[in-house]
């Protein structure tokens, strides 16, 4: 998994993120995720003077790079025709949702490849017949070896130097794949993930608006690098295209259940570049059956313990550094008196953190950063009691004091992750759908580090420095 060398080309484009601000007029960035400064040298911000930057030379491409790398920048591409590609569909079973499948993929892509790997079906002869029906190979399995196996078939037996991997439920949006194949000018980049949307339900589900609205497999509008303990941690299998031979093994075929997590967070780590681009998208059949969902996000849970055993704190459900933690205990422990000490230790934190970003110290723009890091982690805490850590909690719901600060929680959570989306969704169903959703992803996770006999999914982490 080792990245090739060389730099962005000449004419690739990048453009700040339209969070990312200018401090100190110009001379420093602030955004990306996790939050940083990031202060130019004067050669760099004379490079820098607007909000997009072309390659043209050595130095520019290591600038655009390390815009990319932090998340204050992002790549600007045109649409390209997709060439050296093969679009590979892992399927058991589904042959109508196949069908539909290859019926959009081919309306919209009649000359590439498609390869479909037939992960042990019933009924050989009918994913057969669908295939030859829309001028798609078949590969297959006699029994069932999962999902991941049968991907890494399809990315062994492709020639061209990239797979689009699709699954059988998803429907691509047309031009999804030369959106993604655009990326590929940048020669570190390993995997390039569409935005996953909703297909319309034939006959929704009391679960269908909260689903359509924020679901799992859903990693919002903006674009963004992904890498563990960020914004966008990772990216899910649903559809993906990658560089054949930034993959080496592929998929871990010994993991049921997060191994696009796993697979990304290797390549992470290896120094290669994975992105997100909701400018490509993919529609996905998401459950409309309660239970069905339920289960899903509970099996979703189950899979962060085997994270931890490959890759320790980066699966950790609640990540902040001492003072946010001593600041948030002190606040709720310790009543007035704990108030008036939290905000010292904030105080004392701020000036720490200016001392470090300059001379003469900024103290509003560390005050700042504090501030909006305690915020942050308060959220992630507050999140991990109706969440990750919700079988710690019942048992003390007995005391009245700890019983409405529960409430508050679950309240305020829900509220918050439910205005910006406002109007596509009701308040009731979204808060609903939130809780129990919460309450079946961390039943799992519990489960999951129980069967491990490893508790390092459930535990905390200090954030990244950077």
């Amino acid at each position: 998994m080792t990245p090739p060398g060389g730099r962005l080309p000449d004419g690739f484009r990048v453009v700040l993120d339209p969070r990312t601000g200018r401090r100190d007029g110009g001379a420093a960035l602030l955004g990306g995720s996790p939050l940083r400064l990031l202060r130019l040298a004067p050669r760099a911000r004379a490079l820098l003077t607007g909000d997009e930057l072309v390659v043209a030379d050595p130095t520019t491409a290591v600038l655009a790079a390390r815009l990319l790398d932090t998340g204050l920048a992002h790549p600007r591409l045109d649409p390209v025709v997709p060439g050296d590609v093969t679009v590979v569909v892992p399927v058991k079973d589904r042959t109508a949702e196949l069908n539909r499948l290859l019926a959009a993929v081919r309306a919209d892509l009649p000359d590439v490849p498609v390869l479909v790997v037939d992960d042990g079906s019933a009924d050989p002869a009918v994913t057969a017949a669908v295939c030859v029906r829309h001028d798609a190979r078949v590969l297959r399995h006699d029994t069932a070896r999962g999902p991941s196996a049968a991907r890494n078939a399809g990315l062994r037996a492709a020639t061209t130097g990239a797979v689009a991997f699709v699954d059988s439920d998803c429907v691509p949006r047309p031009g999804w794949l030369g959106v993604l194949a655009a990326h590929l000018a940048d020669p570190r980049l390993a995997v390039v993930a569409p935005r996953i949307v909703a297909l319309p339900a034939g006959r929704p589900g009391w679960v269908s608006g909260y689903e359509d609205a924020v679901s799992a497999l859903d990693m919002g509008a903006h674009p963004a690098p992904v890498a563990p303990l960020t914004g966008v941690s990772y990216v899910p299998s649903a559809a993906l295209l990658v560089r054949r031979a930034a993959l080496a093994a592929g998929f871990d075929e010994t993991m049921q259940v997060a191994e696009d997590v796993d697979l990304v967070w290797r390549l992470a780590a290896a120094g290669w570049r994975v992105r997100y681009e909701p400018g490509a998208q993919v529609a996905h059949e998401h459950p409309v059956r309660t239970t069905d969902w339920l289960r899903r996000r509970a099996f979703y849970g189950t899979g962060a313990a085997l994270l931890a055993r490959r890759h320790g704190p980066a699966v950790a459900p609640v990540v902040m550094s001492p003072w946010s933690a001593a600041a948030w205990a002190l606040l709720l422990l310790g009543g007035r008196p704990g108030g008036l000490a939290a905000a010292g230790v904030l105080t004392v934190a701020t000036q720490k953190l200016a001392a470090r970003l300059g001379d003469p110290p900024p103290t509003g723009l560390a005050a700042t950063l504090v501030v909006r890091g305690s915020w942050s982690a308060g959220r992630t805490l507050a999140r991990s009691v109706t969440r990750h850590h919700w079988p710690l909690v019942v048992p003390l719901l007995g005391v009245q004091r700890v019983r409405r600060l529960v409430a508050l929680v679950a309240v305020a959570d829900a509220a918050v992750a439910w205005w910006p989306h406002r109007h596509e969704v009701g308040p009731l169903r979204f808060a609903a759908g939130r809780r129990l959703e919460d309450l079946a992803y961390g039943a799992g996770l519990w489960r999951g580090a129980l069967r491990a006999r490893d508790p390092r999914a459930l535990l905390p982490a200090r954030p990244p420095r950077t």
